[in-house]
């Protein structure tokens, strides 16, 4: 079985979305909830309601908060991340209101860092798999898929929104500390989200150009393709060669390169995502 089946594959995607759920419902119940903070997103606005009216649990909140969003999540995106939503959304649910310790931390601002990097960590696990945890992970894919809105720009935008609407109802120091661990949370989702796909696309002007990319393709096994150019200042006729690696190759691409043209230039660029043969495949939900 490939690594393309098993991440289609129905207990990989619960295993993510069970951790990830489990890691958020941690810095939840264990660092948020005790200090007084909030998060952003659908939790957070559970999390609010809760310390205004002192009814329920933020919890069962947060599950009521979802109901609307799963119909969204229906229309827009498909039935089985609808599903795979609401099992991550129980178990969010049940953890936040089930974990019974606090972690020791009596510094709000090493609280505000530990729980936006726990939190960050478990919500970027769980947008590996083809589900979420409800709330504005849903909300997030949908602007993401259809308008290309980053999940991390979009969720600190959100819980600016809330953290302005938190005033008068908390400390002022409170949601500064609060939007700190947003900061943080929405940093560290998006790590998660680049981690195993960031690559180097790399171009290089050489006067050998055939020369470098059969040493790519040789030693690397990896593609390049000759892009037609001219010089901006001579007008020479040339062919660029671009190219696409894993970090740990930008050494080897570097030693080809400059060995055969001790002349050329090479141009290195960081890769949000890439997609295709040798690389990631397209997550379809």
């Amino acid at each position: 079985m490939n690594f393309q089946k098993i991440s289609y594959s129905v207990p990989w995607n619960l295993f993510l979305i069970t951790l990830g759920s489990v890691i958020i419902g941690i810095g939840l119940k264990s660092i948020v909830i005790p200090h007084g903070m909030i998060t952003g997103g659908f939790s957070g606005t559970g999390i609010l309601i809760y310390y205004y009216t002192k009814t329920l649990t933020p919890g069962i909140w947060y599950f009521v908060l979802n109901i609307p969003v799963f119909i969204a999540g229906w229309l827009f995106i498909s039935k089985r991340f609808l599903l795979y939503s609401v099992y991550g959304t129980i178990i969010l649910t049940l953890v936040i209101d089930l974990i019974p310790f606090e972690f020791p931390v009596k510094d709000l601002m090493l609280a505000s860092i530990a729980a936006g990097t726990i939190i960050g960590a478990g919500s970027g696990i769980i947008f590996r798999s083809l589900g979420s945890a409800g709330g504005n992970d849903i909300i997030s894919i949908i602007l993401n898929q259809r308008y290309g809105i980053r999940i991390g720009t979009y969720n600190f935008s959100f819980n600016f929104v809330l953290f302005l609407l938190s005033f008068g109802l908390l400390e002022t120091d409170m949601i500064l500390y609060s939007m700190a661990m947003s900061y943080i949370t929405s940093q560290v989702l998006e790590y998660f989200m680049t981690l195993f796909n960031q690559r180097k696309m790399i171009f290089i002007i050489s006067k050998n150009p055939k020369e470098i990319v059969n040493e790519i393709i040789e030693k690397l096994k990896r593609g390049a393709t000759l892009i037609k150019g001219s010089g901006g200042y001579t007008g020479e006729k040339k062919e660029i060669i671009l190219t696409v690696v894993n970090n740990y190759q930008i050494k080897r691409v570097e030693e080809i390169a400059f060995n055969i043209d001790p002349d050329a230039f090479l141009i290195t660029e960081n890769t949000f995502n890439v997609l295709g043969k040798g690389f990631s495949t397209r997550k379809v939900y």
